[in-house]
């Protein structure tokens, strides 16, 4: 059988996974609304959130508002994170790349005697994550710098009945009534903090500890943090971040897209279109990105950095 016949039998074996993946949300979306409206018609569970509204009162100096600043940085990160999950899902299942790089100034990827060579994919991704992490330092410096860290970080144990308070009334469809433009509800400083300072940071400690050339320098860890250990963490964290990502889009656009939009992508906080705009042009530029970088553009970006070599 030749190649070319072959071809499209493998790429519907490396996708044909996902294809259970809608239905088996839309099962489990049923199921969560229905348990939900159950549980919150308890008598009990009514007075829980009675008691726990699902909000905490920042402190007096907190921030109000979304500086541009942060507008930026969301389309960056949502820009990388795209592709770093692209990525990502490719060195999971695809199969030997055809074509590797090899640094000219080798630098920290090198083993003892010669330069490491590492497919385009994961170049690709690991190019994606420098400039992810450098995006990311930056976000860190201007959220403490700018007070914006109250809004992200818990500062009272109550955070935690109030999360459960707000899962709640988000599992029966009546939303929590929500002002982000002034407080995030628990639920959300929750997801967001994790997110942030949690899952983040672990992607980086995992997948420096799996690059190739780092990997053979840090073998002074391999009793305490093997890579086979880095290589389980990092999996579930991008995970995490496909997960986070679908949830926080569709309670964007389901509790008040206009305005949540306007928050997210124009810094403002009214019922002005500007913010849908601006969103419907961002993902004309994801869409367009998703079509140029393709392989014969990655190598022209890759050989500017190094030596690119096809394998037969």
């Amino acid at each position: 059988m030749s190649d070319r016949s072959r071809a499209p039998a493998e790429s519907r074996s490396r996708w044909f996974p996902l294809v259970w993946v809608i239905p088996g949300l839309l099962v489990l979306f049923v199921l969560i609304v229905i348990v939900g409206r159950l549980v919150a018609g308890l008598a009990p569970v009514q007075s829980f959130m009675l008691r726990y509204p699902g909000q905490l009162p920042l402190p007096a100096d907190a921030p109000v508002g979304f500086p541009a600043w942060l507008n930026v940085q969301h389309f960056l990160n949502s820009f990388l994170l795209l592709f770093i999950v692209r990525t990502g899902w490719q060195l999971r299942t695809g199969g030997r790349p055809s074509a590797f790089w090899m640094r000219r100034n080798d630098g920290l990827l090198r083993t003892r005697n010669s330069p490491v060579r590492i497919g385009m994919p994961l170049w690709f991704h690991l190019s994606l994550d420098a400039l992810w992490v450098l995006n990311g330092l930056v976000y860190y410096v201007l959220l403490f710098s700018t007070g914006q860290w109250m809004r992200l970080v818990p500062l009272d144990w109550a955070v935690v009945p109030n999360a459960l308070s707000t899962a709640i009334q988000y599992a029966t469809l009546y939303w929590p009534t929500d002002d982000g433009w002034n407080n995030y509800n628990a639920l959300q400083v929750l997801s967001y903090f994790a997110t942030v300072f949690v899952a983040a940071p672990l992607a980086l400690i995992t997948g420096l500890r799996m690059t190739p050339g780092l990997a053979g320098r840090l073998a002074f860890l391999d009793r305490a943090f093997p890579i086979r250990l880095a290589r389980a963490i990092h999996w579930p964290v991008m995970l995490w971040f496909v997960l986070f990502t679908a949830v926080h889009l569709t309670l964007v656009l389901a509790t008040g897209a206009v305005r949540n939009l306007n928050h997210m992508y124009a810094g403002r906080d009214d019922g002005s279109l500007w913010g849908a705009l601006v969103f419907v042009v961002s993902i004309v530029v994801l869409a367009i990105a998703w079509v140029v970088l393709r392989p014969p553009v990655l190598v022209r970006i890759a050989q500017l950095s190094g030596t690119v070599r096809r394998l037969p």
